[in-house]
C-alpha cells in the first residue's frame, strides 16, 4: 500500500466549494472521479483544507492510498486528462508504503494531508478601484472606496501570535479550537490591487474573509488600527465586520516538514491581470 501526495490548483468560481456534496458540483467530487477514471478503482482523498464555494486554490495538497504502481507523472497527466479545464493536479509524490488502514485514520508518524501540515498561506486579491472590473469578476475582492494600506498594515500588527480567533470565526465552525498561531500578515498594493497574504498555523471557517473585511474597515477610516486587537480581546463576531467576497481568496502554500520531499512550487504565484 502506497501514500500518494498530490499538488492541485483550482479556479474555485464555478464550484460549490471543495469538499464532497450530493449534488456533485464540488472539486473533491471532480477530483475523485477523475483518479476513478485513470486508476479504475475508488481511492478516497484527504485534502490539507476544505475551501469554499468560489475560493481559490494555488497550492492545494490532498493525498490518498493505493496498491497500483503508477510513475509520478502518469499520476499527473492521467488524472489531468479527466479534470475540466478549471482543476489541474500539478505535481504527485509517492510519500511513503504503509499497512492499511480504515478509512479516515491517521497514525503518528505517517504521512497525511491535513495533520502533516506545519502551517498555511492564504492570499486575498482585492481591486481597491473607483469602478469594477468585469475581467476580475470571480477572481479578486472589490471595493470602490479608498483604502489606506498604512492603517491596514497597523491593524494587522495586531493579529500577530498566538490568539483566539473566535471574533472572526463562522457560527457553523467546527474546529476543536478558537486558538491559532499567526505567523504572518502582509498588506502589499500594486497600482489598484492590494494583496493580503496571511500565513498560519491552521484557520478557522471564514477566518480570512472576515479578517478581510475587518482590515478594509480599518483601512477605509471607519475604524482605528487598535481596533482589531479589541476584537480579539472581545471574542464577539457580531461585533467585527461582515464576512468579504470570497472572489479573491486563494489558499497559496501548504508547509510540509522538508522529510517527505514535496516540491517547492512558486504556489504564491497569481495568475496575471
Amino acid at each position: 500500500m502506497k501514500r500518494i501526495a498530490l499538488g492541485v490548483q483550482y479556479n474555485g468560481a464555478d464550484w460549490h466549494g471543495y469538499q464532497i456534496q450530493p449534488h456533485g458540483i464540488t472539486v473533491q467530487d471532480k477530483l475523485e472521479q477523475a483518479i476513478q477514471q485513470f486508476a479504475c478503482a475508488h481511492l478516497p482523498t484527504t485534502c490539507a483544507g476544505r475551501t469554499d464555494a468560489g475560493v481559490h486554490a494555488l497550492g492545494q495538497v490532498i493525498h490518498f492510498d493505493t496498491e497500483l504502481t503508477r510513475e509520478t507523472h502518469a499520476w499527473v497527466r492521467g488524472i489531468n486528462a479527466f479534470l475540466p479545464d478549471s482543476i489541474g493536479v500539478r505535481w504527485a509524490r509517492e510519500v511513503q508504503e504503509l499497512e492499511p488502514v480504515a478509512e479516515g485514520e491517521y497514525r503518528e508518524g505517517e504521512f497525511h494531508a491535513r495533520f502533516s501540515a506545519r502551517s498555511r498561506t492564504y492570499h486575498y486579491l482585492l481591486y481597491n478601484h473607483q469602478v469594477r472590473s468585469p475581467l476580475l469578476a470571480g477572481r479578486a475582492g472589490f471595493c470602490h472606496r479608498p483604502l489606506d494600506v498604512e492603517l491596514m498594515r497597523a491593524g494587522a500588527a495586531h493579529l500577530i501570535g498566538e490568539h483566539d480567533f473566535s471574533a472572526f470565526r463562522a457560527a457553523q465552525c467546527q474546529a476543536k479550537t478558537p486558538v491559532k498561531q499567526m505567523y504572518e500578515v502582509n498588506v502589499a498594493r500594486h497600482g489598484d490591487m492590494i494583496l493580503f497574504t496571511l500565513r498560519a498555523s491552521a484557520f478557522l471557517h471564514h477566518m480570512v474573509r472576515n479578517l478581510v473585511g475587518s482590515l478594509v474597515y480599518v483601512g477605509q477610516g471607519r475604524e482605528k488600527p487598535e481596533w482589531m486587537a479589541e476584537l480579539l480581546a472581545g471574542r464577539d463576531r457580531t461585533v467585527a465586520a461582515p464576512t468579504f467576497m470570497p472572489d479573491g481568496l486563494y489558499l497559496a502554500n501548504i508547509e510540509y516538514d522538508e522529510k517527505w520531499g514535496l516540491p517547492a512550487e512558486a504556489a504564491s504565484i497569481l495568475p496575471a491581470f
